[in-house]
Order: structure tokens, then C-alpha cells, then sequence
């Protein structure tokens, strides 16, 4: 793509995804064993794009460590730090010695999209568009940003949840700008969060007489910032990826659907439903893994059933007395069944976690 840079938004504490963020960026949380936002830097990068600026907040020194200089994706990296989270317009606004007069794309570091931004690059790529925004028709827009657009397929007006919403199209976290956002960031003022607003900054380029196109996206699309999102996106991630064992499977297990064992990783006498993934010198002993579920990195999980779950690197789950679902499990934890009697549950948990027993 003709010089056009990337900018990734990755600050933020992601406190809906407590307590799993208490030690963690929310953007390095795997869905289906891939951080999001390595998944986010190989969509920009496969719409041709290999300068990529990655705005940062507390959590900086955590993802510089995960991505480095971004030379594993083929892409040069570089970190604008933002002092506190003053909001995705502000994000753009100290970005500006980045990314220069060069067109960017800008891309929400938590949000996962099918099938990637290539066809949207290049639309925009050879227009003579000032801004670009993805929409998606979603069914309860009060909870989005919503556009309206006028009977040429422009966009007229952009409303943050509104009440009584007058389109079904809301505003993804993808957006597509030229150098005249400079001049919109810097006139709006402060919303009542105290955070300048994209949503205003397009709004003022709207109200301005620039040319403000949006994109409507046909595929799924989810903003991974709940427990419920990152499940539903492992979800879909594993049911579309390409699967194949590159781990040890012995003979007395069976491995049926779309399943991924990864290197070093052992299963033994276990039954795996995909679509799954076992992750890096996972061990897997006389368990049921369902469907939906991802193991990440050094998990052992023995007599143990599990589905539609996420478990994060380093956790022991052993022994079970009942089949968990639709959870996260976080880094280093373990759920063991106490094997002496009389029975009892015994658990060490983080702030704020939750647990349903029978």
C-alpha cells in the first residue's frame, strides 16, 4: 500500500476483564492462543501495511516486551506513550509526529475482525477520501456509537449510544483517516468523560465539508473487552482457523473435528472435540477437552472435563469433580480436587474472580 502507516490503540486497563488484567495488558489475553493484538498487527500487515505505531499507557512495558520491534511480523514498531487515557481522539492527536501526512489506518488493539482489513485498505487506498469508518449493522445499537447516513451513502451524523438509535450501524473499532483528522483533534473540545472522542473528531471533519465515507462490514466482528466477548471470539477464531497436530497424540486418545495440539504438547488417554487448541508442552491426561475451548502454553489438565473454556499458561486443573464451562481461567492457577475426606473445595483466587460450584 502506497505509504500509509498503522496505529494501534493498546493502552487502556481493561478493567472489564478483571481480575485476569489485574497482572496483564487486556490486548495480550489469547484468543485461541494468539495475543489479540498480534492478531491485530497481522491484519494490518497483510493489507500491505509495515510501519505500524502502537500508543501505549501503564501497561507499556508488558506489550514492548511481547512485540518487540515487530520485525517477527515483517513490520517496524514503534511506541507513542500516552500519559493517561484521555480518549481515542487524544490517541490519534499524539500521534501526530508519527505518522507525519501520511494516510493511517487506526485499529482498536482489543478488537478481532473476520476476515481481515485488505479489501478496506485498498478502497481507501484509491480514494480521495478524507475518513473512512467500518460499521457493522448490529442488533441493539443503543449500546455503539451509531451512524447516520444520508441517501448518497455519506455519513451525516455519528451519536454515542443513543437513546432511540435512527440506523442499526454502529462504529467498529477500525477507522481510516487522512492528515486533515490533525485539524479535528485538535479543535473539539473534552467530552463529559473528560476524553476527547473520535466520534467528534469524525463528526467535525462531517460538519466540515470533508468527505467521510464509511465501510460496512459483512463478517462478524467483536470487541474482546468482557469475559462473555473473549469466549465468543475464541469461539469463532477456532472454528475458522486452519488446525493441524504437531504435538504428541498416543493411540489411546481421540482427537474428532477441527483440533490444533501444538508443539511439545501431549495428550494421553483423552478424548479432544474441536474446534480446539492445545498450546506449547501442554499435558493433557485422561480428560475430555469440548469444543471451544483453547489451552494455552505449559497447562497441565489431568481426569479433569472441560469445555468451552479459555485456561491461560501455567494453570493446573486436576482431578475435577464436574465439567467446567464457559469459563477464563487465568495464569497460574490451580483447581485441584483435595483427595482427602471429608470432601472439600480448595482454592486460591484473585480479586474479584468468580465461582459457581454444584
Amino acid at each position: 500500500v502506497d505509504a500509509m502507516k498503522g496505529l494501534i490503540l493498546s493502552g487502556g486497563k481493561g478493567t472489564r476483564l478483571y481480575p485476569i488484567t489485574y497482572t496483564s495488558a487486556k490486548q495480550l489475553v489469547p484468543i485461541a492462543n494468539k495475543p489479540v493484538l498480534f492478531r491485530v498487527i497481522e491484519a494490518i500487515r497483510d493489507a500491505g501495511i509495515t510501519d505500524i505505531g502502537i500508543v501505549v499507557g501503564d501497561t507499556a512495558p508488558e506489550i514492548q516486551a511481547a512485540v518487540g520491534d515487530g520485525s517477527r511480523w515483517g513490520v517496524r514498531v514503534q511506541y507513542i506513550r500516552q500519559e493517561a487515557p484521555l480518549g481515542l481522539a487524544h490517541a490519534v492527536k499524539i500521534s501526530q509526529g508519527y505518522l507525519g501526512d501520511e494516510r493511517f489506518v487506526m485499529f482498536l488493539g482489543d478488537n478481532v475482525i473476520q476476515g481481515g482489513i485488505s479489501r478496506l485498505i485498498s478502497q481507501f487506498a484509491a480514494s480521495d477520501w478524507n475518513c473512512q469508518i467500518v460499521l457493522k449493522e448490529v442488533a441493539e445499537p443503543q449500546h455503539y456509537g451509531v451512524a447516520e447516513l444520508d441517501g448518497d451513502g455519506r455519513i451525516l451524523r455519528l451519536v454515542e449510544k443513543p437513546r432511540e438509535p435512527r440506523s442499526n450501524l454502529a462504529l467498529v473499532g477500525i477507522y481510516m483517516f487522512d492528515h486533515h483528522v490533525f485539524e479535528a483533534v485538535n479543535a473539539i473540545r473534552p467530552s463529559w468523560r473528560g476524553e476527547l472522542e473520535i466520534t467528534d473528531a469524525i463528526q467535525y471533519l462531517v460538519d466540515h465539508g470533508y468527505r467521510v465515507y464509511p465501510y460496512i462490514h459483512k463478517g462478524w466482528w467483536i470487541d474482546t473487552g468482557k469475559p462473555g466477548d473473549m469466549l465468543a471470539a475464541n469461539s469463532l477464531v477456532l472454528d475458522e482457523m486452519e488446525h493441524r497436530i504437531e504435538g504428541f497424540v498416543d493411540a489411546d486418545s481421540h482427537i474428532e473435528g477441527k483440533v490444533t495440539v501444538e508443539k511439545g504438547a501431549q495428550v494421553i488417554n483423552s478424548v479432544i472435540r474441536g474446534p480446539a487448541i492445545i498450546g506449547e508442552a501442554s499435558r493433557i491426561v485422561n480428560s475430555y477437552i469440548g469444543p471451544f475451548t483453547s489451552i494455552y502454553h505449559h497447562v497441565v489438565i489431568e481426569s479433569s472435563e472441560i469445555e468451552h473454556c479459555i485456561v491461560l499458561e501455567n494453570s493446573r486443573l486436576i482431578d475435577l469433580p464436574a465439567r467446567l464451562e464457559d469459563s477464563l481461567i487465568g495464569r497460574n492457577v490451580e483447581i485441584v480436587r483435595s483427595p482427602i475426606k471429608p470432601k472439600a473445595y480448595k482454592m486460591t483466587l484473585g480479586d474479584n474472580s468468580r465461582v459457581g460450584l454444584l
